[in-house]
């Protein structure tokens, strides 16, 4: 490890909140490393993919892993592959697919290290018959401030693999992950699109198709009043059998975002607007496409999260369970509709009954609704904490690694097993995010 300030100022995906770390500190040589001297907190950054502050550290250490970026191992036979923690899943994509292999669950970036995805134990759109992310990590290993390492599974040091597994980074430092990936026989998904209503459309939909389809996602309407209040599109998608494909597609450079403006981008008038025009836009009903639209739709403009301005913006991603999902989902969609504070980046989707078993885990049974809404201030704030009481009464939870402002009250009613989780926290671990939801 090297120490030191550099030009780098680590962030998270939305820009908010506004941190000041004391030092960042490269992790380069995952067997050699120990942590910094000193006194102050550390905690580990990876790519800066999350939200909010459970990446962040303000006036402590932030140990910097994306320098932990190199491949350990890789069986083409078993599709068993072993690397260190910062390597991306854009790196494993390059190097598995070609030979047959994939992520047996992905989020919806690329751009996200191993380490990050098992610290918040990412899901994606198969969590109704894949579960999450560390539904398939083999093992890993876990480095501790005393200098002590860890191999954990699910069956060797069991209780720390469920402490780490979603545990957001605090019980220790992660040095190299082995996961199993799927096979697959091409690159090419097979897509259905379909155009629904009203939220008891989609709703009745996913019934009909949860069982077809490993993959399932839909966009959301959240401007949509009356009537109309919950439309979208219903997306499917499965791996393209063998002989089904087509010549590989022309690469196109990815846009980016060259700066933040100073006001957002993303307003009452954009919203409506986007979200008129994209539920109406002719799409096939059914067709082929390569996995990276499908999977990564937003990696292809890069520093997306810029059109949201100077002051960032807020996601929210809560789950319902399925028992009320109908009812409360409603509620939550009516509430925003009539703040006016809609967004373009509406997903839901339905979560199955496997879950990781990590103790903090955000995956459970029901229906999860996801969305990103520009930073005004107080009036963003008081929608959030409104959406917060219909997510408490209903027996749901709030996703932790898109989460600036929930309160502590909030958390422990979510993660009820945050008691025993605080026991496996390395004593020189911690983050923003951690210290504001134990303050109160």
């Amino acid at each position: 490890m090297s120490s030191g300030m550099s030009s780098i100022r680590p962030v998270s995906w939305n820009r908010y909140p506004t941190t000041r770390p004391r030092r960042l500190v490269s992790c380069c040589d995952r067997q050699r490393m120990a942590l910094p001297a000193g006194s102050e907190s550390c905690l580990v950054f990876g790519n800066g993919r999350s939200y909010g502050d459970v990446c962040l550290n303000d006036g402590g250490a932030l140990l910097l892993a994306r320098g932990l970026d190199r491949f350990m191992a890789f069986d083409p036979a078993t599709g068993v592959l072993q690397a260190e923690a910062g390597v991306l899943l854009a790196d494993i994509l390059a190097l598995a697919v070609p030979q047959g292999w994939f992520l047996t669950v992905t989020p919806g970036t690329q751009f996200v290290t191993l380490g990050g995805a098992i610290a918040n134990d990412v899901h994606g759109k198969n969590h109704h018959m894949a579960g999450s992310f560390g539904c398939h990590v083999r093992a890993f290993e876990l480095l501790r401030s005393d200098g002590q390492r860890l191999r954990c599974t699910p069956e060797q040091n069991t209780e720390w693999f469920r402490a780490t597994v979603g545990g957001l980074g605090l019980t220790g430092l992660i040095t190299w992950v082995e996961i199993q990936l799927q096979r697959i026989a091409n690159p090419w998904i097979v897509a259905e699109n379909r155009r629904f209503a009203h939220l008891d459309d989609f709703l009745t939909l996913d019934r009909e198709y949860e069982d077809r389809y490993p993959y399932i996602v839909s966009w959301v309407d959240c401007a949509a009043t009356g009537r109309a209040l919950g439309r979208g599109i219903y997306m499917a998608g499965m791996h393209a059998p063998p002989g089904l494909m087509k010549p590989p597609p022309k690469e196109r450079r990815a846009l980016t975002v060259p700066f933040a403006p100073p006001v957002s981008l993303v307003n009452n008038l954009s919203v409506g607007a986007f979200n008129r025009l994209y539920y109406h836009l002719p799409r096939p009903a059914r067709g082929l496409t390569p996995y990276q639209p499908f999977f990564y739709p937003l990696d292809k403009l890069l520093e997306w999260n810029r059109l949201y301005g100077r002051r960032g913006f807020f996601q929210y991603q809560c789950v319902i369970p399925p028992a009320v999902a109908g009812e409360s989902l409603r509620e939550i969609l009516a509430r925003i509709a009539a703040s006016g504070q809609g967004s373009m980046l509406a997903v839901l989707k339905r979560f199955g009954a496997r879950t990781s078993g990590g103790l903090l885990s955000f995956p459970r049974p029901g229906v999860t609704l996801a969305l990103d809404f520009p930073n005004q201030g107080h009036r963003t704030l008081a929608l959030l904490e409104s959406l917060d009481e219909v997510t408490r009464q209903a027996g749901g939870a709030v996703y932790p690694a898109k989460d600036a402002r929930m309160s502590g009250d909030s958390f422990r009613h979510y993660y009820p097993q945050w008691a025993e989780f605080s026991r496996y926290i390395d004593p020189r671990f911690s983050s923003s995010f951690w210290r504001r939801v134990m303050r109160d």
